[in-house]
């Protein structure tokens, strides 16, 4: 578990908690942090986001509620074993409901064909995760 500083982009648009989420997320889903594996204190995250440890505590809630991580009292917060279905379900629902719509209306605005992004998507994949 890497301590090194990580600083965040903060969209104004979106609850900073809810960002956090994403970030922890990520890691789970790229299996940087791996089930039952110990994930980062509420102040080392706290520090390493440059965030309040009150706003790292409201993520943490939000992610056990979504049984994405769970607490082991006076242990610390540990990846769930449902957490990468679990946070695939809670990530794709978020991108359907609230980013799809914005990249269909520009895809619609610009006049641009599925098949283009399609290409474009195959050689994004490639490029970043093979």
């Amino acid at each position: 578990m890497s301590l090194k500083k990580f600083i965040m982009q903060f969209r104004e648009s979106i609850a900073i908690y809810l960002q956090i989420a994403d970030y922890i997320c990520e890691r789970i889903l790229l299996k940087q942090w791996k089930t039952d594996e110990r994930i980062p204190a509420v102040r080392e995250l706290a520090v390493q986001l440059e965030v309040n440890p009150n706003t790292v505590m409201r993520t943490f809630e939000f992610l056990q509620a979504q049984n994405i991580i769970y607490n082991q009292r006076g242990i610390g917060n540990f990846v769930s074993p449902d957490a990468i279905k679990n946070a695939t379900e809670y990530r794709k629902t978020e991108f359907v409901d609230k980013e799809l719509p914005n990249i269909f209306r520009n895809i619609y605005l610009l006049n641009m064909d599925i098949d283009e992004l399609k290409t474009r998507y195959e050689n994004f994949k490639q490029q970043n995760f093979n």
